[in-house]
């Protein structure tokens, strides 16, 4: 894939220049060379890795009933086959850099380098590998093809977690030539450890997407969660922007009418009190109530009951966690490292570690979300939660997990492979497709250029690992 440089590009580049010269004058290594266009790199990848998930989530949250368009008949709350070109050409693009960064590390003896950018290699593919199944990639970054050869879907993920393991290896180097530049990396500050930590929790994540397969296998996934995540402050995020963090962005586009942002029925029900009969004490730091004094959503695909943001129904809120101002945008989490085992333990029959974990994923998310202790803590004890080692379904496992992975991506592998069986989970009004959405169409811009290789897929055909 051909890269081009866009102007957001060469303004963060400028921007980390400018507002970071003091703490890069103090923290230069005079006995270390230095390699300006891999350090400009590791700013670019780390920051458009964040933003390529909330890419992603624009489009996932709508079929995970997260949020739901403003309008009736709103194209991703109805499954129409919409163009999501944006979305692959930045995939794409940062996976070009993401590949220039490994060639120049590798040739520089930068091995913590090479490790973080095969991490983020391997996210930004695997959103690629979920959202579209087979895509080019052995091929893409050689420009001797102009149109390149889709890859398998399963090779896809297989090239993934081999990418992880290598990055583990590298960023376990004690031989690198070059630390990581603390300012310019913008997930981890430069530290080898933490991209460790998230390059075994994010295998852990991509081995769970194998539960309807036949080589899954709790115990691997057990194994990368015991190297990955135990607190929060070890979770993956971006908190540095140009200007506002995007879900902040969707709730000022809001408040000014330019609709944006609106919360789901399902999602909102979820968490009111009226689909599991206790009120979950997050919503409050997510959303803002009603003119009415309560919590409303909106019916996807059913459009708003109002003419316009009257606080009839809910919105992100600029006050909530997910859409201040600065409003990280999550990579991954010590929230959700605690679902995937849970989820793991509990299909392995280990029930006491998957209640632990089961619990644990609430009270970290709660903390992370900054609910007060006394409503977590009254929320954990509710009997609807508090079921015990006995009660523990996985029903309830991936509901919890639902509410932690709010406008996360990952949601919707989840939903997929739970065949969308929240409780008082519907289709949308006016779907287009008679069941739930498997997968996004291949986009227009790749039809027109590479169209002899692109696949022939519909809607409803699902992903490979969803069979």
């Amino acid at each position: 894939m051909k890269r081009i440089h866009t102007i957001l590009y060469i303004a963060l580049l400028a921007l980390l220049t400018a507002s970071c010269k003091k703490e890069l004058d103090i923290n230069d290594n005079p006995n270390q060379a230095v390699i300006p266009p891999m350090n400009g790199l590791l700013a670019s990848t780390t920051y458009f890795t964040s933003y390529n998930l909330y890419r992603a989530s624009n489009a996932t949250s709508y079929f995970v009933q997260y949020l739901a368009s403003p309008n009736a008949n709103g194209a991703s709350d109805t499954y129409e086959s919409t163009d999501y070109t944006s979305t692959w050409k930045a995939l794409y693009d940062n996976m070009t850099d993401l590949h220039d960064l490994i060639a120049q590390a590798r040739t520089g003896g930068a091995d913590y380098h090479v490790g973080a950018a095969e991490v983020m290699m391997a996210i930004n593919l695997a959103v690629l590998n979920d959202m579209w199944g087979s895509v080019p990639y052995t091929q893409a970054f050689n420009t001797s093809f102009l149109q390149p050869a889709y890859t398998p879907d399963d090779s896809v993920f297989l090239q993934c977690i081999a990418m992880l393991d290598d990055g583990i290896a590298r960023l376990k180097s004690t031989s690198s030539k070059y630390e990581l530049d603390p300012v310019k990396d913008l997930i981890h500050g430069g530290k080898p450890a933490a991209w460790i930590k998230t390059a075994y929790t994010i295998k852990a994540r991509l081995l769970n997407h194998l539960t309807k397969k036949g080589n899954y296998d709790p115990a691997a996934i057990l194994a990368a969660l015991a190297n990955g995540y135990t607190d929060n402050a070890d979770d993956a995020q971006l908190t540095r922007f140009q200007s506002l963090s995007p879900w902040n962005q969707a709730a000022v586009n809001n408040v000014n009418n330019l609709l944006d942002g609106w919360l789901s029925t399902h999602f909102v029900d979820a968490l009111n009190g009226k689909t599991f009969g206790v009120f979950d004490p997050r919503l409050p730091m997510i959303t803002d109530t009603t003119r009415f004094g309560d919590y409303r959503g909106t019916i996807n695909g059913a459009g708003r009951i109002g003419s316009g943001t009257n606080r009839e129904e809910c919105y992100l809120s600029q006050k909530g966690f997910y859409s201040k101002p600065g409003a990280p945008l999550l990579i991954a989490t010590n929230a959700e490292a605690r679902f995937i085992q849970a989820e793991a333990a509990f299909r392995s029959g280990d029930l006491p570690q998957a209640y632990q974990a089961y619990i644990q994923g609430i009270t970290v998310n709660m903390n992370k979300l900054g609910v007060d202790p006394a409503r977590r803590d009254a929320y954990l004890a509710n009997p609807v939660v508090a079921v015990g080692q006995a009660g523990l379904t996985l029903d309830l496992i991936l509901k919890e997990k639902y509410v932690a992975m709010f406008l996360h991506p990952e949601a919707w592998n989840d939903a997929r492979r739970f065949e969308y069986q929240y409780k008082d989970f519907n289709l949308p009004v006016n779907a287009q497709l008679p069941t739930f959405i498997r997968r996004v169409a291949y986009t227009d811009s790749e039809k027109s250029r590479n169209g002899a290789n692109v696949p022939s897929v519909t809607l409803t055909d699902r992903v490979w690992w969803n069979k």
